[in-house]
């Protein structure tokens, strides 16, 4: 939570409105946010929460929030401006500090609608009704509603780089744009790793030509062709004959990063979002981004000796200092605290392939 407080408060806004109660700042909500989306917990369990332990306390807050007021403050503060702001900032913290890479991963994954199995579905549309076209229709609709995340991600750190949130099914190759953009400006991409998903002339154009990064993605879309008829793009031609083969020690094998990266999302913070509407959870997959990146950093500490040190040196005397357990619990992290503040101070922003 201290994690999470420190870096929304040098993102977000001290208040939602200046005609609002004055309460709770977003940066203390936000911290409550990442808690209860940690424990997979509901709104009002994670006012129950928090209301038998003394978080909320040590992050100055008077009291504890209701449900409604976190609710209201997920719909506030997670939104595409905002999760932007939070990944500059930590990517380009864990950029300052040395940690970061030059390889990007993308991928895709469909997360489901409700926290229920699979079977349990299966189960439900085949006594729904006996006609095969009805279960057909009905998991075709539910398809339809699944929320999908595609994530762009450093190969060293497992850190999420880029990310687009979306409803539906569909091809991944339209976010092969987005994604290699927004995770170039934040790492300073070299060469960018995709699969079969994402192949399209275009796309190696862009990132080749445009941006000047080495695209690595398998050439398999597309009716299949005889075995000596090779593809009619060069740089489709160009995969076909690099990637055939393993790709065990070579660079496209690193490409499995983003499937680790996948998995840890969903065991970590669950394979169903929360949220019941559309626009909702949409939200709530920017929401496990920015927790699992934050759960990174918080990691990204030296040894229990320094464990008495807060993110921020100049806060020290707002959070009092305890045992380890209580300090791991609220995130201490002294490995990233220079470049945080060395960040604040100089007004940072994302440089250019240059160095500019």
């Amino acid at each position: 939570m201290r994690v999470a407080h420190d870096v929304a408060t040098r993102t977000l806004p001290e208040y939602a409105s200046p005609f609002s109660r004055h309460d709770f700042t977003l940066a203390q909500l936000f911290a409550c946010l990442v808690a209860r989306e940690m424990m997979k917990l509901s709104y009002r369990k994670a006012e129950a929460l928090l209301n038998d332990t003394d978080w909320c306390a040590r992050l100055g807050m008077a009291k504890v929030p209701d449900a409604s007021t976190l609710c209201r403050a997920f719909e506030t503060i997670v939104g595409l401006t905002q999760a932007n702001r939070m990944l500059d900032l930590i990517i380009g913290v864990m950029k300052t500090r040395g940690f970061t890479g030059d390889t990007l991963a993308l991928d895709s994954t469909m997360f489901d609608t409700h926290p229920r199995s699979r079977h349990y579905e299966r189960r439900c549309r085949r006594h729904a009704s006996d006609d095969k076209n009805t279960i057909r229709q009905r998991r075709s609709d539910t398809a339809k509603r699944l929320p999908k995340l595609a994530v762009g991600i450093d190969t060293r750190t497992h850190l999420i780089a880029s990310a687009v949130a979306k409803t539906g099914l569909g091809s991944d190759a339209p976010d092969f744009v987005p994604l290699l953009v927004d995770g170039d400006r934040r790492l300073l991409v070299t060469h960018v790793l995709a699969d079969a998903g994402y192949d399209s002339g275009r796309n190696h154009y862009l990132a080749r030509d445009r941006l000047g990064v080495r695209s690595w993605i398998k050439a398999k879309v597309g009716r299949p062709a005889r075995p000596r008829w090779p593809a009619t793009d060069p740089y489709r031609r160009s995969m076909q004959r690099e990637l055939a083969g393993t790709q065990q020690g070579r660079r496209y094998g690193q490409r499995a990063q983003v499937e680790t990266v996948m998995s840890m999302l969903k065991r970590n913070l669950g394979d169903a979002p929360r949220a019941r509407t559309r626009h909702a959870r949409e939200m709530a997959l920017l929401l496990k981004v920015l927790v699992h990146n934050l759960m990174i950093v918080r990691r990204r500490r030296g040894s229990q000796q320094s464990l008495s040190d807060t993110v921020f040196p100049e806060t020290r005397k707002r959070y009092p200092t305890g045992s380890v357990a209580t300090l791991r619990m609220f995130g201490a992290c002294s490995i990233c605290a220079p470049g945080f503040e060395r960040l604040h101070d100089t007004g940072w922003k994302p440089a250019d392939r240059h160095g500019r």
